[in-house]
């Protein structure tokens, strides 16, 4: 089984806490941060990675992710194609048809891929979104029709699923990826007008790491969870 990965983020916003390093390569607690994408695809059955990164750092994501059990395919981009097309540019180097997981290498989420493709296949969508919430940055005021405040909440769930960056694209949604831009602008769009979109409720762990708060989240999260350290299967 195979899983596309995009791993062309510059961890522009993350600054000096990148060390220099392309996002998804960002150590958090010890690994790089798309090890731990890896080793999870692996658990689920994932033997080939492809991996759209930019050109001329191929042998690093090779380095840094080879030993989990699944053989890393790199894919350099001679020029910013957009997630939508780096998915496409992936997709182009698949050994099978069919539907595959999809992935943005600087997410942690503990996704079921079983569950996720089972989901996908009764549903007959074209892609399915992993759709997670998100809680509110700030406390928010429950405020009544009339103007009267009933009452204060503190950093509350929010009722709405955003886009956690994880999917199933089968073989129609692959081949409409546009070939430079985003997808989630152009390809979703036009398969949930048509019907063909799905959502998968995740309700677990989704941690993204965009700034030096977020690193620091994700690095105390895994200091207290071991279980999610990767495990290499050959020296």
């Amino acid at each position: 089984m195979e899983a596309l990965l995009l791993a062309g983020g510059k961890a522009e916003r993350l600054g000096e806490a990148a060390q220099g390093l392309p996002k998804p390569l960002v150590p958090v607690a010890g690994f790089p941060l798309a090890e731990y994408s890896v080793a999870r695809l692996v658990r689920a059955g994932v033997t080939r990675v492809i991996v759209a990164c930019r050109a001329g750092q191929e042998e690093a994501f090779v380095n840094a992710l080879g030993g989990l059990g699944a053989a890393i395919v790199p894919v350099g981009e001679e020029e910013p194609l957009g997630r939508g097309g780096g998915f496409r540019l992936a997709a182009s180097k698949r050994a099978e048809s069919g539907p595959v997981v999809a992935a943005n290498g600087d997410e942690l989420l503990d996704v079921d891929f079983a569950a996720l493709l089972a989901e996908h296949a009764a549903s007959g969508a074209a892609a399915t979104i992993v759709c997670a919430q998100v809680r509110s940055p700030f406390g928010v005021v429950d405020l009544q029709d009339d103007g009267w405040v009933s009452g204060f909440r503190e950093a509350p769930l929010l009722e709405q699923w955003v886009n956690s960056g994880v999917y199933v694209l089968g073989d129609e949604a692959l081949a409409r990826l546009p070939e430079k831009g985003d997808h989630e602008t152009s390809t979703f769009p036009e398969l949930a007008a048509e019907g063909k979109l799905h959502g998968y409720r995740h309700g677990g762990v989704w941690l993204t790491v965009n700034t030096p708060k977020d690193l620091r989240k994700a690095e105390d999260y895994m200091a207290e969870h071991p279980d999610w350290r990767p495990h290499r299967v050959v020296p």
